[in-house]
């Protein structure tokens, strides 16, 4: 396609977006379900206008795939606002931690002995497809800062950990399809580097680094009286770029480095407003106004987040464009009962066996169980699997599984949770 027909293609799918939002709220559809139908209609079984080779295009796929992850993990980081030891982050631990690994485990397991595929490219598919989607999950996600919903809490948490988390199984899966290259002593380096210290120094390195800009931030635009000019957007960037490049020079996870980095932005807020309430939402009685540290907080807070929810928004909509246009080629069967296998049986099963407590009652577990949504997360792990030597013979079984469950997950899951969350709200209100 020419850029001028790619313009023309966007242009439309753009306008027919904002035409049908009002119409599409009230409906159980999303906007993925409609972009990836829309791609579809692009593809060699329908304009024609589309004809992509996934694998030819992983180098460029993985780049954009790797951004809209982390414009979403920085805005999901930077709507969590409660510090990490409250218990509404219990159920986050437990669903990016163990449960993720049960899936992984399950998912490695029914691909191995249901669909008959070698251990190593087992394992792989489970640790791309585990991970629940930040991009594509916004809809069960927090709606913003004061929302402590204990189930939409959870699901952000776990979106803004996991794929961080899931990183080292991928690259344990790649060895794994190059069982020479995996001993004792490649096991032991990987567990070192990986889960020691990657994991751990990610995180660290990206919070440390959104409290400190974020408090030099605030300080900075109450002293020069300017938080209504500065380009607060420019904040946004700075923040994703600098953390993900140091966890990257240090050897740590630049997803979990840049989750972290928003949500310590967050906490710099939290701390400069001394609220319950975050400063975007502070109301001011009567005309008493807001105090220096409160209003450059506001304004800070509130253009990132719009700035943020933009840019992943648009994202969205090429990447899920491009897969329903690639799937006419990829399709494959068996994903519907692998990805049934995890949506309904094995994410379900690993919830109600391993989060427990009483701050979620039966009904918020199997919510929990079920918004399991697979996406852009998981096409960025495919790209980075290929471009680091996924074998050529097993490639296209990997490509066709993995945006095979994609695609079913986004038709499911985004036919689902609507009427699922509505069905919740009502009962919590009257709760």
């Amino acid at each position: 396609m020419s850029f001028i027909l790619w313009m023309s293609v966007l242009g439309v799918l753009l306008l027919l977006l904002a035409l049908t939002s009002a119409y599409l709220r009230w409906l159980p559809v999303t906007t993925s379900a409609v972009c990836l139908a829309f791609g579809m209609a692009l593809g060699p079984l329908g304009l024609g206008l589309v004809n992509m080779d996934f694998a030819r295009a992983a180098n460029w796929l993985q780049r954009l795939t790797e951004m809209a992850v982390l414009f979403s993990l920085f805005g999901t980081g930077i709507k969590l606002r409660l510090a990490p030891n409250r218990t509404a982050w219990k159920a986050s631990y437990l669903l990016a931690g163990p449960v993720m690994l049960l899936s992984i485990l399950g998912v490695a397991a029914l691909a191995h002995y249901g669909l008959q595929l070698p251990w190593g490219l087992s394992a792989l598919l489970g640790a791309m497809l585990a991970p629940t989607d930040p991009v594509l999950a916004a809809m069960v996600q927090v709606t913003n800062a004061q929302d402590f919903d204990r189930v939409r809490y959870g699901l952000s948490g776990e979106a803004g950990l996991n794929d961080g988390v899931a990183f080292p199984f991928v690259i344990l899966g790649l060895m794994m399809i190059d069982p020479p290259a995996l001993g004792l002593p490649e096991l032991g380096t990987w567990a070192l580097k990986n889960l020691v210290w990657g994991v751990p120094a990610g995180l660290a390195i990206g919070y440390g680094l959104g409290r400190l800009l974020g408090h030099v931030m605030i300080a900075q635009r109450v002293r020069n009286r300017d938080s209504f000019e500065s380009p607060n957007d420019f904040l946004a960037l700075a923040l994703i770029a600098i953390s993900y490049v140091v966890a990257y020079a240090v050897g740590a996870f630049g997803f979990l480095a840049v989750f972290a980095a928003g949500f310590g932005l967050r906490q710099a807020e939290a701390r400069v407003s001394h609220s319950e309430v975050a400063a975007e939402h502070l109301e001011t009685p009567g005309e008493e106004p807001l105090e220096e540290g409160q209003q450059a907080a506001a304004v800070i807070m509130g253009d990132i987040l719009t700035f943020g929810d933009l840019v992943e928004r648009s994202m969205e909509v090429l990447l899920i464009t491009l897969l329903g246009a690639a799937l006419w080629l990829y399709w494959d069967w068996r994903a519907i009962g692998l990805g049934l296998g995890l949506f309904c049986v094995i994410r379900p099963l690993s919830v109600w066996l391993l989060v427990r407590g009483k701050h979620l009652d039966g009904h918020q577990r199997a919510l929990l169980g079920w918004f399991g949504i697979r996406g852009i997360g998981s096409l960025y792990y495919l790209c980075y699997a290929i471009a680091h030597g996924l074998p050529a013979q097993i490639q296209h079984t990997a490509i066709s599984l993995t945006l095979s469950v994609v695609a079913l997950s986004i038709l499911l899951h985004g036919i689902s949770t609507q009427p699922l969350l509505e069905h919740y709200e009502r009962r919590h209100r009257k709760a």
